[in-house]
């Protein structure tokens, strides 16, 4: 607990530099629900064959999608869209912006999984982000680093219903 402590102690006096982030702050206070994107999905004529917001974390509800379809994923690093100032203030804290990107929260984006012949119709989709595949459950759920590393993708979000942190 001192440790714990010693971090969030008011005598340290830590004030982050937050002039400069009105759009992370905006994302965490006031988060917009995606409720366009059923018309904007039916417009381009196609389903999507699961889909969950990502308030929990995109590495925990990627999880979730995974375990309720029997399979696995891959994601790769360099395609996960990470605005900005999210990366700005991530380094500033120094923190690795796909770990933000990965267990973060609370923006309400949504991940979404497409049968493979409808990849032509959102392949130039404005806002729609490829971020990897869909994979036999035996690969895992792993992410394609930058650098050439693959890496085990596990959860670290809030469990509404036991009140703890998952790992």
């Amino acid at each position: 607990m001192r440790e714990k402590n010693r971090y969030f102690s008011p005598i340290l006096r830590v004030q982050p530099e937050l002039e400069n982030s009105q759009y992370l702050i905006e994302r965490q206070l006031k988060p917009e629900a995606q409720v366009g994107a059923i018309a904007y999905f039916k417009k381009a004529g196609f389903k999507p064959t699961s889909m969950i917001d990502i308030s929990d974390g995109l590495a925990s509800e990627l999880i979730h999608i995974c375990k309720q379809s029997g399979t696995g994923a891959i994601i790769e690093e360099g395609k996960v869209p990470i605005h900005p100032d999210t990366e700005r203030t991530a380094l500033e804290f120094n923190l690795d912006p796909i770990t933000c990107a990965l267990h973060g929260g609370e923006d309400y984006e949504l991940l979404f999984t497409i049968n493979e012949k409808d990849l032509e119709k959102i392949r130039f989709m404005p806002d729609v982000f490829i971020i990897g595949d869909i994979t036999d459950e035996s690969e895992g759920i792993t992410l394609h680093t930058s650098g050439g590393n693959i890496h085990p993708i596990s959860a670290q979000g809030w469990n509404h219903f036991k009140g703890k942190v998952e790992d």
